[in-house]
């Protein structure tokens, strides 16, 4: 999974190093992580900014030649032509990209997107916001920037119907503000398409961070006869067994795990992981 794709609840620490290693499923155990999804339903969501308040508070620290500049700008993206429009919404990108305001730089990109209408240009802006939310601190701007790539990778899938990646990173998203949403979006892609390793095991992850782990179990046993040489699959299916109380049966399977993987390092961090829960 890629880097972006990390929003979802908090798994053990322990585990976090293995799957890091595999292809993240699980965010950055670091205190600037984005919010759990637990987190976010204690008070955080459906607190979004204002794009215009984030702007207003940026622009009080920006110098006046280079206000001037963005304003004139601003004035262009106000207009009707549409190929002026872009190029003044990629010039204010750059602007407040130089000036190191990320999402607001990644706000005018993905304007620039919508109006090219592109799966390419609607995608990489949404990874910007994602970049981002790897880093942002205050819970309103990440709200709204949740919401905003959302709604580019909403546009996105719709120009591209059958890219299945897409549609895990969005859900992956919902995930940190309606949870529900972001759980019905995997089952969908799993539903038309079973053997998409990514969501069945991001599934079977959440299946164990409710606790439900003979749901997790089931999951990938019957992901993992089909598809045995998945690291990360038996990995997970370990960690299924382990949360149920089978110890013996997580060993055995964190053994195998070791035989897929060929990382020296990796094969380490699972002896480690294997020492820690005996």
């Amino acid at each position: 999974m890629q880097k972006s794709q990390i929003l979802l609840v908090g798994a053990a620490a322990t585990i976090l190093i293995v799957l890091v290693a595999f292809g993240r499923t699980v965010p950055h155990s670091d205190k600037k992580a984005m919010p759990t999804a637990t987190h976010m339903h204690e008070g955080q969501e459906g607190k979004s900014i204002a794009f215009d308040d984030l702007l207003a508070s940026a622009k009080q620290k920006v110098p006046a030649d280079k206000l001037m500049s963005i304003a004139r700008l601003e004035n262009i993206v106000r207009g009707d032509v549409k190929n002026q429009q872009i190029a003044a919404y990629k010039q204010l990108y750059a602007s407040w990209d130089s000036l190191n305001q990320l999402p607001i730089a990644a706000y005018y990109l993905g304007e620039s997107a919508k109006l090219e209408n592109s799966e390419k240009s609607l995608t990489f802006a949404a990874n910007l916001f994602l970049e981002h939310l790897e880093h942002a601190e205050d819970p309103a701007v990440m709200n709204w920037e949740t919401k905003q790539a959302i709604t580019l990778l909403d546009k996105a899938i719709t120009l591209s119907p059958g890219n299945d990646s897409l549609k895990i990173k969005q859900a992956l998203l919902y995930m940190n503000t309606e949870p529900m949403v972001g759980v019905q979006k995997l089952r969908d892609v799993v539903a038309a398409n079973p053997d998409n390793a990514e969501a069945q095991i991001t599934l079977a992850n959440l299946a164990i961070q409710s606790n439900q782990f003979d749901k997790a179990i089931d999951r990938m046993e019957s992901f993992t006869q089909k598809h045995p040489e998945e690291a990360k699959a038996v990995f997970v299916l370990a960690e299924a067994y382990r949360g149920k109380g089978d110890v013996k049966k997580a060993v055995e399977l964190l053994e195998k795990c070791k035989t897929l993987v060929k990382d020296p390092s990796l094969k380490a961090e699972i002896d480690s992981y294997i020492r820690s829960i005996k």
